[in-house]
């Protein structure tokens, strides 16, 4: 059998033993006092999975302003940072490469979280959704619109992060700009109704975005940045598309190619979106041929899929997600055609090693 697409080295920016990538995910497991990254869960967790080409930590955050879930490790603390040495150290040792997540989560977080202040947005639109608190589940409130102040603190904030982590040891940073976050709120007309030089122009509704982009690459090679972006996002964590969303996305992605980044990292519809005129139901075929650099891309694919979108030239990379919380050995798995692991919804968002650490490697009798 000739060799998967998936299990080909590449080298292209970011030098990587298979394309194979581990989706960042959120696990709430810091539920300690300083949400710190330990050895014996995280760095264990990701150890088990460095046979990726690349491992995505979980969202950090990158300041106290950026929370909006709990028990999420940040990289804000020396403690946090010493947190995270330990789990690189880890991944290195087993030959893996690890880049971290940075992240602020925007208007979908909760007073909860600030001692009672709002949480900061490009406007004051509440996007009637609900925050994963102390308390459990709580709805969302409206924020605050961020002052230019407010603005030039997260660029410096973001700045901070990626100089933390690289002391921790991580090989690059990936920008959170999707899912309905902060950046992704900036990006849409239906979160942002700004009138100053945030709002209104595709070049505007981007530049916090690329005045965090420029001031991380102060700090750490643009090889070693990516930025993740989910343009057809719909009617999920409070975001709603209107005609100009592809648009701004045509513009920002296009404009990337002004940069050398290690990849972007871009995820297909998360729900249906094919009664929405302007939405693009097939991600990385419309943004292939305006990006020239490495394109990954996510959501939903497996082992045929994930081989046949790298085959098409459609995509570089493909990053796997709950595949990878079932299946610490999914590089194995694909290269010995072995059945998946079925992954437990009820401990994905719950403290401790159950459901987190727990899951097997498939055996060496069925590999």
């Amino acid at each position: 059998m000739s060799k998967q697409p998936l299990l080909t080295p590449y080298h292209k920016n970011i030098d990587l033993k298979n394309r194979v990538v581990m989706a960042p995910m959120t696990r709430s497991r810091a539920d300690n006092d300083g949400h710190v990254a330990t050895d014996e869960l995280q760095g264990l967790y990701y150890e088990q999975r460095a046979s990726a080409g690349l491992i995505i930590t979980e969202g950090s955050q990158v300041s106290k302003d950026a929370v909006g879930y709990i028990n999420v490790p940040g990289i804000i603390t020396p403690e946090q940072v010493e947190g995270w040495k330990k789990v690189t150290k880890r991944v290195h040792d087993k030959g893996g490469k690890i880049f971290i997540q940075l992240w602020h989560v925007g208007r979908i977080s909760h007073p909860d979280f600030h001692d009672g202040d709002l949480p900061l947005a490009p406007s004051a639109i509440n996007p009637n959704a609900k925050s994963f608190t102390p308390e459990g589940n709580k709805d969302t409130v409206t924020p605050k619109a961020m002052t230019k102040e407010d603005i030039k603190q997260t660029v410096k904030d973001f700045q901070n992060a990626a100089k933390n982590a690289v002391e921790a040891g991580f090989d690059g940073v990936e920008i959170h700009s999707s899912n309905g976050y902060l950046f992704h709120q900036f990006f849409s007309g239906t979160s942002n109704i700004r009138t100053d030089e945030y709002g209104g122009s595709h070049e505007n509704k981007a530049r916090i975005f690329f005045e965090v982009l420029d001031a991380i690459k102060e700090v750490i090679p643009q090889e070693k940045i990516g930025a993740r972006f989910n343009p057809s996002l719909n009617g999920i964590f409070g975001m709603t598309m209107d005609e100009d969303s592809i648009p701004t996305f045509d513009y920002i992605i296009k404009r990337l190619n002004d940069y050398n980044l290690a990849y972007i990292h871009l995820s297909e519809p998360f729900n249906d979106v094919s009664d929405i005129d302007f939405a693009v139901q097939h991600i990385a075929k419309h943004f292939r041929p305006l990006y020239n650099g490495t394109l990954m891309i996510n959501a939903n694919f497996d082992q045929e899929s994930g081989n046949k979108i790298i085959e098409s030239g459609d995509a570089d990379l493909v990053a796997y997600g709950k595949l990878y919380i079932s299946n610490p050995d999914l590089v194995e798995r694909f290269e010995h055609h072995l059945e998946m692991a079925d992954w437990d919804e009820d401990t994905f968002y719950v403290p401790g090693k159950k459901g987190y650490t727990d899951y097997p490697k498939a055996s060496k009798e069925n590999a």
